[in-house]
């Protein structure tokens, strides 16, 4: 039998992971609450909650690999996240597969602008942070036991194709400027921060869950060199053929719009990404591996894309 690759998740992560696994032959499950609509030629979709542990085991009943791509609302995290990984961990060690998580780097905390690389201290500043580090943990301990192998992928902020709301660079950034309007950031619009390309997530993922070399352990997404906010809104104005404004959105005005918005209210504690260098090192996968990051202006215009074709 080929082998089954099953992703938990059908946000912009686990579509992108979807279409690079379908793109290389692979067979492949998609698992999330709701149906998915243009999902590749022969790519099954199972529905069901996954924090169910006796639906997770089903729906990954025959995976060589399981792919984690889920993530609550962020003000839920912290009550919802580590008994979903729990539930899907669980599913992967009774299917017998390889378990490869999609992270972020909060649980480095604020670096204070050094190189975020994979060999760094776990030392949370956040309350993300902290459910990140926990989880993290977890995992560890899950795969010192043997009994699973674990491979973890952990990428910047990530923007790309699908990616709206949950994304830096998307509805307030992307969004806007093809609505005629300023770009919207997040702090100092001068500081250099690293993006990661969904599409390059989807290619560290599937190589982790397919690749013989790759047996376990942390891995940070390549990205192209760290550009300011204010460059790559710079870039997107060059795709689109017109000037664009940067404009920081003010503190005072997060926290206001975060009396009544519980996902604007999260931003606030992760301000420090943007307030000083950003810089997340994957130069451990691409030297192993010899996959490089999506040159920049490449990975704008494909994300410019997926948003005209939309509308």
């Amino acid at each position: 039998m080929p082998d089954l690759h099953v992703v938990f998740g059908a946000g912009p992560v686990g579509l992108a992971l979807v279409d690079e696994l379908a793109a290389r032959g692979e067979a492949v499950r998609l698992v999330s609450r709701k149906p998915v609509a243009g999902l590749p030629a022969g790519v099954v979709h199972a529905a069901g909650d996954a924090s169910s542990s006796v639906f997770a085991q089903v729906a990954a009943a025959g995976a060589t690999t399981v792919y984690q791509c889920l993530s609550p609302p962020y003000s839920r995290w912290a009550d919802l996240f580590p008994p979903l990984q729990r539930a899907v961990t669980t599913a992967a060690r009774e299917a017998g597969a390889r378990y490869v998580s999609f992270e972020n780097v909060y649980m480095y905390g604020d670096t204070h602008g050094a190189p975020i690389t994979e060999d760094l201290p776990v030392r949370p500043t956040t309350r993300k942070g902290a459910v990140r580090a926990e989880m993290a943990d977890e995992l560890a301990q899950l795969a010192a036991t043997g009994d699973i192998e674990v491979a973890t992928a952990r990428a910047s902020d990530y923007f790309g194709p699908r990616a709206t709301f949950q994304s830096p660079l998307g509805d307030e950034v992307i969004g806007r400027a093809l609505a005629g309007r300023s770009a919207r950031i997040l702090g100092d619009p001068d500081q250099p921060h690293s993006f990661t390309f969904l599409g390059d997530a989807a290619r560290v993922m599937a190589t982790l869950g397919t690749g013989d070399r790759a047996t376990g352990g942390i891995w940070h997404v390549p990205n192209a060199p760290a550009r300011t906010q204010r460059e790559i809104v710079s870039l997107i104005g060059d795709v689109l053929g017109r000037e664009i404004d940067a404009t920081p959105t003010p503190r005072w005005l997060l926290r206001l719009l975060g009396l009544f918005v519980p996902a604007v209210r999260e931003l606030d504690e992760m301000r420090y990404e943007f307030t000083r260098p950003f810089v997340v090192d994957g130069s451990k996968f691409t030297s192993t591996f010899g996959i490089e990051a999506t040159p920049l202006e490449d990975a704008i215009r494909a994300t410019i894309a997926w948003w005209q074709a939309r509308k």
